[in-house]
């Protein structure tokens, strides 16, 4: 009997080939009845990334602390002032806390598959469950961030406000779309390792193009720069920071428009980013 024949055989009696990659609806469906895993994965990592440190999850909120300084005293003295609003420490500490969260999403999500080659090669579960794990450890990374960020807020003159709590559902879609981009992010790694070595010039292309210390607004005010603005508005990162900036600080308030592109966005990648990596699931650690 050929091979052919025998694998005709085993697929009429409910035989499936090693490593064989399941319908997507089933895939799903494993997926989410093994969601524990990411989620435990996510918290180990977490609580053990700094426990050698003498600070240890202090650092989680010093780091992003510590950047946004740096970028306000260098670039708080180099800007014009006409590019930046006057509450420009709490303009700034918001687009960097936001920006991390999808960059820290995006650069993690990339080694997810290819970081994690023994675990893939020696366990047979959904390999989606590794760029989600990868996320949601940044997701309880910034909470305590975003935590830290309220009293910053109260101490540079923004009082608080109801819009505060506004904070949770763009946290919410801005997890899921970043959960997208891990995804097709974690998968082309796979093919393309030399992904790794470009991402970051990416995440700091698109760091000067989301208005994380100007502002968009200030720049683009002119009239015959009005088309410029509203393509940096289709930017669905600028569009998170400047939800959480015109619910949290004064400023410029978010808008309907604001939530519909992120909103899009969000489904459309998390679509297109679940598909294309289960699209692959059979060569994650065979490659």
């Amino acid at each position: 009997m050929s091979t052919t024949d025998y694998a005709a055989l085993a697929k009429a009696n409910g035989l499936d080939r090693v490593g064989a990659r399941p319908p997507l609806g089933d895939y799903l469906k494993e997926a989410w009845e093994r969601r524990h895993f990411a989620i435990a994965s996510a918290r180990y990592v977490v609580e053990t990334k700094n426990s050698r440190a003498r600070l240890g999850v202090v650092w989680i909120i010093l780091r992003p602390l510590l950047t946004a300084a740096i970028y306000g005293i260098v670039f708080g003295l180099i800007m014009p002032s006409g590019s930046r609003p006057d509450n420009f420490l709490p303009y700034l500490v918001i687009g960097v806390f936001i920006f991390q969260f999808f960059t820290n999403s995006i650069s993690s999500g990339a080694t997810s598959i290819v970081g994690n080659s023994g675990l893939v090669q020696s366990l047979s579960f959904p390999r989606i469950l590794l760029p989600v794990s990868i996320v949601l450890r940044q997701l309880f990374e910034i909470l305590p961030v975003m935590v830290a960020l309220l009293p910053i807020l109260w101490i540079t003159g923004e009082p608080p406000r109801p819009g505060w709590l506004m904070l949770i559902p763009i946290l919410a879609v801005m997890t899921v779309f970043n959960a997208g981009c891990a995804m097709i992010v974690g998968r082309l790694t796979v093919h393309f390792p030399d992904l790794k070595q470009i991402i970051p010039f990416i995440t700091r292309l698109l760091f000067y193009a989301s208005g994380i210390f100007f502002s968009l607004e200030l720049v683009f005010k002119d009239t015959e720069k009005a088309g410029l603005l509203t393509l940096a508005q289709l930017n669905p990162v600028h569009d998170f920071i400047s939800l959480a900036r015109g619910y949290m600080i004064d400023g410029p308030p978010a808008t309907p428009f604001m939530w519909l592109v992120v909103g899009v966005a969000a489904i459309v990648v998390i679509v297109f980013g679940t598909i294309f990596f289960w699209a692959a699931e059979e060569k994650y650690g065979n490659d």
